[in-house]
């Protein structure tokens, strides 16, 4: 017996359930042991003592299962995968079928150097994924016909909310009410309606016909419309603006290759979704949405605007225009709170109108609506489509044959939208092919049909898209950007795509220690499913029985998620950190208003916080109250309780981030809690750095009844560049009944309200990388995790230290995951700022860490789980090195002007021409020996940001413009 339990025990040690544990986490055992030395600790419990108080710690070890190989998590979900049913969706409603080129999927959606990338804001070291952006700008900007676009937007729902603020900021009209045409997109109706609800906004939802110009500040129109028809509203566009109004039109990209413009229109607003260029259904994200808009709307505009200026050299340089956000500036006044964008798919989208240039594009577009003619023609007389114009959706009144149309297309495993008891749509898209004409032909007369029966009239059927009228066609030529229409031979658009990867600095290179941002690894094998059509292809209003490997998933993760939280529920739904605030908020919001609370407004916020969190909280109708931080930078007890007095009868909330924006577990957060909630208000908790609280602590043991989860932080989903994020909110038991809905999958009274985002699920399809993430890691593997980030961030503040003082530390002088190095005082001492600090690690092939949040000329630095001692140690030495370069001016070795941090970065070009610098060029570009084996060059010199501000320029500059005086793209807008 005893041999069959030492067999035992040593096969167990063989089969590894936990070897994801070493590829996730950084350190080995070796290097733990001399990183806990280096702290003067016994072990790494030792520190999480020193570390999180242990009144605040779990008791008992997360409700997870254990940890399991890669190989077994992959089949495991693989299984879930194969019992989701991929039929031919002819939905539409916004989501199309799309064909995702292999070059794009291969070398963005897949390619790390792409999708571990952080939010562009160091340019110097984003020039490639800047000019990716900047193409999707400019092809928005060439499509919709307007002279202004973003960098995208969380999908298209939320971009037509977020037009409603626009148009109020930027109307004239005193009217308080919001005309939205009945002929939106349900989904994207329902998250307007939740705008608007807390905005204050009254939402008119009527038919065109009765828009009374003069009693609205705007309107939405939409085109295609839900039913598909086309409608030219020039003249309705000019009386609403003549009597004061703004208009957004909700278009369709590939529509508009064929059709007549918003900006043709004179439209102030376009939005709509990228999702068709190439990003795959994924059961309804994530999917790059857009906005465009004309001049004199660009400053109210929300998102990312990517612009050109110069750099210190004077050539020119891309970085993002007005980046300061309006919520870090407006915080409570803000009318929007978007912080994260879409960046990876609005590359991919860009990417694809690169790929197939304007013909292709156009190709396709003529196909599509080609093929849709050649449906209605075959379906008339006896059906006849409910519109004269048309692109690619056809609406039938059936009558009674509804069920019998619904019953065969269901036979045939295809999708169609019933609107009502008589009317059915269909959507063709990019994958819609002959034999599927022939089957929706079978489905709508119950007579057989096959491709080869179409085969004449496909030949002789003309091309010119004859449904569209005349006036109603686009005029003149788009994309003319020599950037589409260079790259259209495979080993010309991959040597484009890696040339702008080469100019980026990502997780590929070094580690990226930005504080707050949780730049850690994404496993491959967490990434791998979302390539599967299985996930990938699914339609999100789909029936719920063609999704029962996304529901099984989604129900293991949120009870998983839930554990992780100590919270009862979990909703999908939103999708992005922001989205989760405000959806916290929500039902914070909603759970008020039915327990008596409807007067109850005021919303405490610590000075520190995240400034989406007084925007969330502005965007739900609360008036945000400042809660002041003492000089150790936790909440001001005293304050707090102050402000709690005063506001005791209109509390409604308290939004705090935990452990602390400065990086502290605070001891009192229990105590913060209770007494919010003794005053009648609920505690929203922030989390952002949940990755440090996970399978140690929780939001719901600490006494806060709601929390976000950014996914794209502790739990895995890549940054991709600025996006996608992903954004569930847990509850408590008594906020579950008040979790976001959607019209598509809740039913009654209800249904739909509140909803936050365009999908019921919000960016599913990423979903599972969370999934991966915690089935690999299991419960030992999720506190594990917890704990090495900590021992990381602690090894990293015990050797910088010495440097450059820690701001904030805790009770036992150690700090939670991320440590703030103060850096005020090296103006006055060395002539030096933080920023010059963070543009000379760009020369050490680092990425800055996160500069002057929470607190002015500092820098907040978070190593992560992932990252091993070697890449800290080297880190660590890039720093000192860089101390030593600071003392080098005080003691007047350097030049305190012409010195490697006050020029810094250096680019190859600098290197290599004319040299006038009182330093080597070797100290410039090579200042610690490693660099010689693996050297980072920034393609540009230091950006000129204020001119860029100034002459804000968010179009490709034409060719010529690269060959002249930089000056010359300061004409622009």
């Amino acid at each position: 017996m005893r041999e069959e339990q030492q067999i035992g025990r040593g096969l167990a040690s063989l089969i590894g359930h936990d070897e994801f544990h070493r590829r996730h986490l950084g350190p080995d055992a070796a290097e733990e042991a001399g990183m806990l030395q280096a702290l003067q600790v016994t072990s790494r419990d030792n520190l999480i003592d020193q570390t999180v108080p242990p009144a605040l710690r779990l008791t008992d070890p997360l409700d997870l299962p254990e940890p399991t190989t890669e190989a077994a998590a992959l089949h495991e979900l693989q299984q879930m995968a194969d019992t989701n049913e991929v039929w031919r969706s002819m939905i539409g409603c916004g989501y199309y079928g799309t064909l995702t080129p292999e070059p794009i999927r291969r070398n963005i959606l897949e390619n790390p150097g792409w999708y571990t990338a952080y939010t562009p804001y160091q340019a110097e070291i984003s020039q490639g994924r800047l000019e990716a952006l900047l193409n999707f700008q400019q092809m928005i900007i060439d499509l919709t016909g307007l002279p202004v676009a973003n960098a995208s937007l969380l999908d298209e729902a939320t971009a037509a909310a977020e037009s409603i603020s626009v148009c109020r900021r930027a109307s004239r009209v005193k009217s308080n009410t919001f005309f939205v045409s009945d002929k939106t997109h349900p989904q994207v109706l329902a998250v307007m309606r939740t705008r608007a609800q807390h905005a204050g906004i009254d939402l008119l939802v009527a038919p065109v016909s009765s828009i009374e110009p003069d009693s609205i500040f705007g309107a939405y129109l939409q085109t295609p419309d839900t039913e598909g028809c086309l409608h030219d509203y020039t003249d309705l566009i000019a009386q609403i603006q003549q009597a004061g109004g703004k208009v957004c039109i909700g278009t369709d990209l590939l529509a508009l290759l064929l059709i007549k413009s918003p900006g043709a229109m004179r439209a102030d607003l376009a939005i709509g979704s990228a999702q068709r260029f190439g990003a795959p259904l994924g059961y309804g994200g994530p999917h790059a949405a857009f906005m465009a808009c004309t001049d004199k709307l660009v400053r109210m505009l929300p998102g990312r605007v990517i612009g050109v200026s110069r750099d210190a050299a004077g050539q020119p340089a891309l970085r993002m225009a007005l980046q300061t956000r309006e919520q870090h500036i407006r915080r409570d006044k803000a009318t929007s709170n978007i912080c994260t964008a879409q960046a990876l798919l609005a590359n991919m989208a860009g990417f694809y109108a690169v790929y197939h240039g304007p013909q292709g594009l156009q190709r396709i577009a003529m196909r599509v609506n080609a093929l849709a003619r050649l449906l209605a023609a075959r379906l008339a007389p006896a059906l006849t489509p409910a519109h004269a114009a048309w692109f690619d959706t056809l609406c039938f009144n059936v009558g009674d044959q509804a069920d019998a149309i619904i019953g065969r297309a269901e036979a045939l495993r295809i999708n169609l939208r019933r609107l009502n008891a008589t009317t059915i749509t269909l959507s063709l898209d990019e994958t819609t092919s002959l034999t599927d004409i022939a089957d929706l032909i079978s489905v709508f007369t119950g007579t057989a049909c096959t491709a080869a029966d179409l085969a004449d009239d496909a030949a002789a059927l003309d091309i010119e898209p004859d449904v569209i009228p005349a006036a109603l066609r686009r005029s003149g030529a788009v994309l003319t950007h020599p950037v589409f229409n260079s790259h259209h031979s495979e080993t010309e658009f991959m040597r484009y795509a890696k040339r702008l990867e080469n100019k980026d600095i990502s997780l590929v290179h070094s580690m990226i220690p930005l504080g707050s941002c949780t730049m850690k690894l994404n496993a491959a094998s967490e990434m791998a499913p979302v390539s599967w059509p299985s996930f990938a292809a699914l339609h999100p209003f789909a029936p719920p029985a063609q999704a029962r490997g996304y529901r099984q998933m989604h129900d293991q993760l949120g009870k998983w998620l839930a554990s992780i939280t100590g919270f009862a529920a979990v909703s999908f739904q939103p999708n992005s950190g922001a989205q989760g605030e405000y959806a916290g908020l929500m039902a914070i919001r909603e759970w008020l208003d039915a327990n008596g609370g409807a007067q109850r407004k005021i919303c405490l916020i610590p000075a520190s916080a995240h400034g989406t969190n007084p925007a969330s909280a502005a965007m739900m109708g609360m008036k945000v109250v400042v809660v002041a931080c003492d000089d150790s930078g936790n909440v001001d007890m005293t304050d707090l309780h102050a402000k709690i007095a005063t506001h005791r009868d209109d509390l409604a909330a308290l939004m705090v981030t935990y452990p602390s924006t400065h990086g502290v577990f605070e001891t009192t957060i229990r105590d913060i809690c209770a007494s919010v909630h003794e005053a009648g208000g609920q505690v929203y908790m922030d989390g952002a750095n949940l990755n440090a609280q996970a399978g140690l602590t929780s939001p719901g043991s600490l006494g806060a009844d709601v929390c976000h989860l950014n996914l794209h932080k502790t739990f895995c989903i890549p940054h991709g560049g600025g996006g996608p994020g992903m954004g569930p909110i847990a509850v408590a038991a008594h906020l579950t009944p008040h979790l976001p809905r959607h019209p598509f999958t809740d039913s009654g009274a209800n249904a739909g309200t509140h909803a936050v985002s365009a999908a019921p699920y919000g960016s599913a399809l990423i979903s599972t990388i969370s999934w991966m993430y915690i089935r690999m890691m299991g419960a030992s593997g999720i506190r594990k995790a917890s704990e090495m980030a900590i021992l990381n961030a602690n090894y990293i503040a015990t050797r910088l230290a010495p440097y450059f003082p820690i701001l904030y530390k805790g009770e036992q002088g150690r700090i939670a995951h991320e440590c703030i190095l103060d850096m005020r005082d090296l103006k006055a001492r060395f002539g030096i700022s933080a920023e010059d600090v963070a543009k000379r690690l760009m020369d050490y092939g680092f990425h800055a860490p996160t500069m002057s949040f929470p607190v002015t000329d500092t820098l907040m630095i978070e190593p992560t789980e992932s990252e091993s001692k070697a890449e800290l140690d080297r880190f660590c030495a890039a720093m000192i090195s860089i101390h030593g370069e600071l003392q080098a001016i005080a003691d007047g070795q350097a030049d305190a002007q012409d010195n490697p941090l006050k020029n810094a970065p250096h680019t190859a070009a600098e290197i290599a021409g004319e040299w006038t610098h009182a330093y080597s060029r070797e100290q410039a570009a090579y200042p610690l020996p490693w660099l010689h084996e693996a050297k980072y060059w920034p393609p540009v010199k230091r950006i000129d940001n204020v001119a860029g501000d100034k002459h804000l320029i968010c179009t490709c500059p034409p060719i010529a413009a690269y060959a002249d005086d930089a000056d010359s793209l300061t004409a622009g807008a």
